[in-house]
């Protein structure tokens, strides 16, 4: 892949990775109408490399509350295990799941479960929507539906402590989902939080930080399709991955004034503008 080809489409993937137009399905409509992955072995590198930049942009955006989940996430471990030794030896049972952050951790568990099984039901499936441009479009149509919700959905309140482990399900379930090219992840997740009754930027920062352990078993599973297809490391791959992670931090501050000031509406326009337009491509290019 030439640089100028890793940089619009590490652009793209910064940009529509957070911002709520999907950027499976903007990378789908634009390979197909561009021919950018030509002469890349199935992309499967360069995808886990695009998606190892949005990764760096969340760590960077979120250090403090991604740093703290992993210590509570520690110590709950540490707390379960002294139960159960407290058990055999009379000691008092002491309450592992007993702050804000420790909540957290559970519910971004709970929400990776569904989003797991769905993935790997969905695989095939999202593999074979990606190949066309009309699949893209009509989902992009029902992601500007979403987005439309999103923009009247009434502001909760909810924090941690307040949220519950069938939230995090049916949250979970809608990021699964969105594994289909053209359903917007974080539009999806963040509407789907805030009918949930979540706070505005708890909701975003949920969104962001759930998608962490999904992105990361993705990766894991299309190491394997990078050892068949004998893929071979491109430094335009690099470029690629550094500019999806400078543009990605960019679109999370965007996407965290978005949500504050509810303006929905302008992406879900352009969503089913671009969804038009990929059916018609997909018409006219037939």
């Amino acid at each position: 892949m030439s640089i100028i080809g890793a940089i619009l489409m590490g652009i793209l993937q910064g940009l529509t990775e957070f911002l709520p137009v999907s950027s499976s399905g903007h990378l789908a409509i634009f390979q197909n109408l561009f021919h950018l992955g030509e002469g890349v072995e199935d992309l499967f590198l360069f995808d886990i490399l695009l998606h190892v930049g949005t990764l760096i942009a969340i760590f960077v955006a979120f250090y403090k509350d991604i740093f703290k989940l992993i210590k509570e996430g520690f110590a709950i471990i540490f707390d379960f295990l002294k139960n159960i030794v407290g058990k055999f030896t009379g000691k008092k049972w002491r309450r592992v799941i007993r702050t804000g952050y420790r909540k957290f951790v559970m519910l971004v568990i709970v929400s990776t479960i569904p989003t797991a099984i769905i993935g790997v039901l969905l695989k095939d499936l999202v593999s074979e929507c990606s190949k066309t441009l009309i699949m893209p479009g009509i989902f992009l149509i029902i992601t500007a539906g979403i987005l439309f919700i999103a923009d009247r959905a009434e502001e909760g309140g909810k924090t941690p402590k307040d949220a519950t482990y069938r939230d995090a399900l049916i949250i979970g379930t809608s990021q699964g989902i969105a594994t289909l090219p053209g359903i917007s992840r974080s539009g999806t997740t963040i509407t789907m939080a805030l009918l949930c009754g979540f706070e505005k930027r708890f909701a975003v920062k949920y969104s962001f930080i759930m998608s962490i352990p999904a992105v990361l078993g993705a990766a894991v599973l299309e190491i394997k399709d990078v050892a068949e297809t004998g893929a071979k490391f491109e430094v335009s791959y690099l470029i690629g991955m550094l500019v999806a992670a400078v543009v990605g931090y960019g679109a999370i501050r965007i996407m965290l004034n978005v949500v504050k000031n509810k303006r929905y509406i302008f992406f879900s326009v352009y969503c089913l503008l671009a969804g038009i337009v990929a059916i018609a491509g997909y018409f006219i290019t037939k």
